[in-house]
Formats: structure tokens, sequence, C-alpha cells
């Protein structure tokens, strides 16, 4: 019997979401209330609709041809998607089957959630690495980022290709000494194949206004060129891709 989950809506997208034209699902429901988060609504399974993983199989196959041309696959997002993770688990082992490349976009937060079947069904591990000081990891996100640091431990003892995302808000997360501990963590993690230093914006901002929550980065500004710039040269200088 096909499981069924909480899905938020999908897409198809060409950006941070893994290699070439992902096919990118946002399940609905996630433990962390990240400050900027820039899709509020998909925190909560109210702005679902239940979904069997057969049903979504079927709507990813009428784009298959198309995503195998352009490069892409199936990126499995949120929300957070380890909140779901049998419907995750079958999702990903259905595109497996296909012939597919997978991915998982997740923070890490749940990351004892994913089986060792899970990720043989993944190919890419995108993960979230929030902050490295513990008590900004908590400002930002209400959360711990013990588990996450463990996940991303047990991806790289696996072999399993990660892309770490770490989104920078002047201000917050840009603390040089914030940034070197992640870049001095990832630097140790073989499997690692880049970083996205992801700039802080306000194009969610709307959304907050549409489901009712203030935004709380409203008069945060977005990073200038030259802050991006030396994040990125931290990042550099610890032999990564950034």
């Amino acid at each position: 019997m096909t499981t069924t989950g909480t899905v938020h809506s999908w897409d198809l997208a060409t950006a941070v979401d893994g290699p070439g034209t992902r096919f990118v699902v946002f399940l609905a429901g996630c433990p962390l209330r990240c400050l900027y988060c820039h899709n509020p609504e998909t925190r909560f399974a109210r702005y679902g609709r239940r979904v069997t993983a057969a049903d979504l199989v079927d709507e990813i196959a009428k784009y298959r041809r198309f995503i195998e041309v352009a490069g892409g696959g199936v990126t499995v997002s949120g929300g957070e998607p380890l909140l779901q993770p049998e419907f995750t688990a079958e999702l990903l082992h259905a595109v497996k089957g296909m012939g597919l490349h997978t991915a998982l976009d997740t923070s890490g937060f749940l990351g004892d959630r994913a089986t060792e079947a899970m990720l043989a069904d993944t190919d890419l591990v995108l993960l979230d690495i929030k902050s490295w000081d513990p008590a900004t990891y908590r400002h930002v996100t209400g959360g711990e980022v013990g588990p996450t640091l463990e996940f991303a431990r047990r991806l790289s003892d696996l072999g399993k290709p990660m892309w770490i995302r770490f989104v920078l808000v002047p201000g917050l997360t840009d603390a040089p000494d914030n940034v070197e501990g992640i870049a001095g963590f990832v630097a140790t993690l073989p499997s690692v194949e880049r970083v996205d230093v992801l700039p802080f914006h306000k194009m969610g901002a709307s959304k907050y206004q549409a489901i009712g929550l203030p935004f709380p980065l409203a008069d945060t500004p977005t990073p200038d060129a030259a802050l991006v710039r030396r994040v990125r040269e931290q990042f550099l200088s610890h032999g990564l891709r950034a």
C-alpha cells in the first residue's frame, strides 16, 4: 500500500536544488522556525494537501523525458522532508527506480530519521548548516545545531555526496568566527562537493502577511557584494568549492 504524505506544492526549477533541471517536491511541515524562511507556509501541515507517493510519481513521470534531457532529477524539499520519513523514503525509492537522479534537501535536524535504505536511494544531500555557533543557531532556528553536524558526519562516512548551503544574513549569521567554524568543519567532510553561500533576501515577505505572521527580519538589510565575497573567500580558503 502506497504511503500518503502532506505536500505543499511541486515545481520545475533550475537553481540550487541539485544538478540540472529539477522536479522539486515541497513537503509541508517543519520542526524549525528559521527567521529568514522564505516559504513560511511550508512550516505548517495545514497549508498542504494529502497525496499518495504513487500519484506524485505519476506526476513526475509526465516530465521524465524533459528531466533526463536537461540532466536533472527530482529533489524532495520542504518544509522538512524528514518530518515525513516513510513518505520521503517511498518517493525517493520510486524515483530512483525510474532511473532519475535523486536529491534530499534537509536541515539535518531530524537526520536520525533517515534510514540506510532511504540514503541508499538518495544520490545527493543538500544540507543546510544555518550556523556554527550554538547560540546563534538556536536564535535563528529555535533548534540545536548538534543533530545537523552529526548527520553531516554520518553522510560523509557513507561517502554520500553533499552540497552544503549557508544563508548569509547581515548581523545574524555573518560573524567571521561563525563562518570560519562552518568552513573548518565542512573541510573535514570528504564527500562535500560544494558550498552554496545564499545571500539573505526578502522575496518571501508577502507570504508572511498572507498567513498573518510578522516577518522577523523586515528591517534586516540584504548582504552587499563585499560581504558575500568575504564569506565565499572564507570557504575557498579551506579548499572548498564555493
